[in-house]
């Protein structure tokens, strides 16, 4: 077996532990910075505002209003608010949305990120920011908008509630099922996909009857930094390009969206990469797409576009974005297959492959 590929490794420092947290002026000062920004969204003002009272000296004000997919508008907002309070790096407290705006306001300003994950997206790790605007979500990658550090305090994800949860570890997921079938995939990427599958089984279920449970948390972390990395080795394909155009042309929920989707866009892949995607079948017990969608339901995740509010006359339009200027994919993609898939998602019939 030909052992030719390229890794590279991720440059920030990963921080893992329960009270973690308080340590984020500490790295403040490491980075060569004296004023940290604090983000969130406004359901998380207030706890973004404890974080910033623990900054002491390195305090330099919060802005509570990210929110799903980046809208570009408030990103120039964030910028103006980094400006007014003299602030020369951020803080990223929260979930994919905080995470995305300090990503962006890095790429407008060069400033450098701290970032405090809530949930288990795990964007925090990727070079990948996608924005919207004039109702269309663009993605672009660069290494330069990574977060500078990254501290996963399980602490924080225990008042999360239970559906996003489940939602989140699955958008994670989501992330390790691409990078088994990347086109630039490597033997690292594949080990860590793998782990990730391990980890997510044996944490997410747990995790439903005992919310509380540091031990189960800290692996669902674990997982999470797993996925997250592997993205950010490896090229997406037709799940992202998917769920990017469900969430910026329809505005669906992301984590959710990528929940619903991830069995249709496994099963439609399998059939092309049955091997490549055989770790799942074995970790699962199942064939891929129907391994995952079995599991969905299994924790109580959405399991139809129509959960969400998606209306299905938009799935002819949602069809043709999708297969406009289509990322690279191991299965052909064409629109009338995209089609049947979005129909199947809608519907939640259960995939066969």
């Amino acid at each position: 077996m030909s052992r030719d590929f390229i890794y590279q490794a991720n440059r920030a420092t990963v921080v893992f532990g329960a009270g973690k947290r308080r340590d984020a002026g500490e790295w403040v000062g490491k980075l060569g910075k004296s004023r940290a920004l604090v983000l969130s969204t406004p359901h998380q003002a207030e706890d973004a505002e404890a974080i910033a009272r623990e900054l002491g000296a390195f305090r330099a004000g919060t802005f509570a209003g990210a929110v799903m997919h980046t809208p570009v508008n408030v990103t120039e907002d964030a910028v103006a608010a980094l400006h007014r309070a003299g602030a020369d790096c951020v803080i990223s407290f929260g979930g994919g949305s905080t995470t995305g705006l300090g990503k962006a306001i890095t790429l407008r300003t060069g400033v450098p990120q701290i970032s405090i994950p809530t949930t288990y997206a795990g964007s925090e790790v990727t070079p990948i920011l996608g924005q919207t605007e004039n109702g269309r979500k663009t993605t672009l990658r660069d290494i330069a908008i990574l977060p500078d550090v990254v501290i996963y305090d399980p602490e924080l994800t225990v008042g999360l509630p239970k559906q996003m949860t489940i939602v989140s570890g699955l958008n994670a997921l989501a992330h390790a099922m691409e990078g088994l079938y990347a086109k630039d995939r490597n033997p690292i990427s594949t080990l860590m996909a793998v782990e990730s599958f391990r980890s997510f089984k044996a944490s997410l279920p747990g995790l439903i009857d005992k919310p509380g449970d540091l031990d189960l948390r800290a692996e669902a972390q674990y997982a999470c930094w797993l996925a997250g990395t592997v993205l950010g080795t490896v090229g997406m394909a037709l799940h992202h390009k998917i769920c990017h155009t469900l969430g910026g042309s329809f505005d669906t929920p992301h984590a959710e969206t990528h929940a619903i989707m991830l069995p249709y866009t496994t099963a439609y892949n399998a059939v092309a990469v049955p091997e490549l995607l055989a770790p799942i079948a074995t970790i699962f017990g199942e064939a891929p797409g129907a391994a995952l969608h079995d599991f969905s339901r299994s924790i109580g995740a959405p399991l139809t576009l129509k959960d969400i509010g998606f209306e299905e006359a938009n799935l002819d339009r949602a069809a043709d974005l999708a297969s406009e200027n289509p990322y690279w994919n191991p299965r052909p993609i064409d629109r009338t297959s995209i089609r049947a898939l979005l129909q199947a998602a809608w519907e939640g019939d259960r995939p066969e492959t």
